[in-house]
């Protein structure tokens, strides 16, 4: 069964990688947008990365990494996905840092115990048949000290479980949001663990793009959207926000949060 998933997620995005023009894609965008709260909130845990080796997980079109190599940190891209991992090597190319690509399984990773300073995963865990597998291997590869960083969809919010139900053409049928409650596993694995959701009221935003705009979620990618259009959406955004920070301190209420960011030290 776990074979039969991964091949089909490979499949899926083996075949969304033909399609990406890396002429296109911003990369400071997907971390200092107003509209990438939770890699704005990664980023403050992390610090200085000049001179860490930071592990990728499914690194995608590579954003991430070669975000974090313009930082100075030393960057392997790895994705199941050798279409993937192909596209990030000509992103970081066209942006003119050296990163090492290859294919990798996050569940059983070939590399050796205590081998990064980082780790850092975005969208990832929800795609695998067993996302504690993956935070596991994360831990192991990480030196003593070192930091694992991950951000995902949770599973709670009747808005996003509709809007999940509509983007079927943009989704893999196996993806499984995850339970707030891995907190819990994490803490029992790493030492120091903080953590934040992210967007609630401003899910209104993902509202107006359907019932205002009319744009259907099998034709655009929305949390593409955030980032390629943050500047016309930054006013509303950020008055969102605003009643978003109210809204986290209501007891039960994180969890309905449509993202889940986290950093973990070893």
């Amino acid at each position: 069964m776990q074979e039969e998933t991964l091949k089909k997620e490979r499949q899926f995005h083996d075949a969304w990688a033909s399609t990406i023009d890396v002429d296109g894609i911003r990369v400071k965008d997907y971390f200092e947008a107003c509209t990438a709260p939770e890699n704005r909130f990664i980023l403050k845990q992390l610090g200085d990365i000049r001179g860490k080796k930071l592990l990728d997980l499914g690194c995608g079109a590579g954003e991430n990494s070669v975000y974090f190599a313009k930082k100075g940190a030393l960057c392997v891209a790895t994705d199941y996905s050798p279409g993937m991992v192909e596209v990030a090597l000509k992103l970081a190319e066209k942006n003119g840092v050296k990163i090492e690509g290859c294919t990798a399984n996050a569940m059983e990773l070939e590399f050796p115990d205590n081998t990064f300073d980082i780790v850092y995963a975005s969208n990832l865990l929800h795609h695998l048949p067993e996302p504690k597998m993956a935070i596991r291997e994360m831990h192991r590869v990480l030196k003593p000290g070192g930091k694992a960083c991950f951000w995902e969809p949770l599973k709670h919010n009747p808005v996003i479980n509709v809007y999940r139900r509509m983007a079927t053409k943009v989704r893999t049928e196996d993806e499984t949001p995850l339970d707030i409650n891995i907190i819990k596993f994490v803490n029992s694995l790493y030492s120091d663990v903080a953590y934040d959701t992210f967007w609630l009221a401003t899910l209104w935003i993902f509202l107006r793009f359907y019932l205002i705009e009319r744009v259907h979620p099998n034709k655009e990618r929305y949390w593409k959207k955030i980032i390629i259009e943050q500047a016309r959406l930054e006013p509303e955004y950020r008055r969102l926000e605003n009643l978003d920070n109210l809204l986290k301190n209501l007891p039960g209420m994180k969890r309905f949060a449509w993202n889940l960011a986290v950093v973990a030290r070893k």
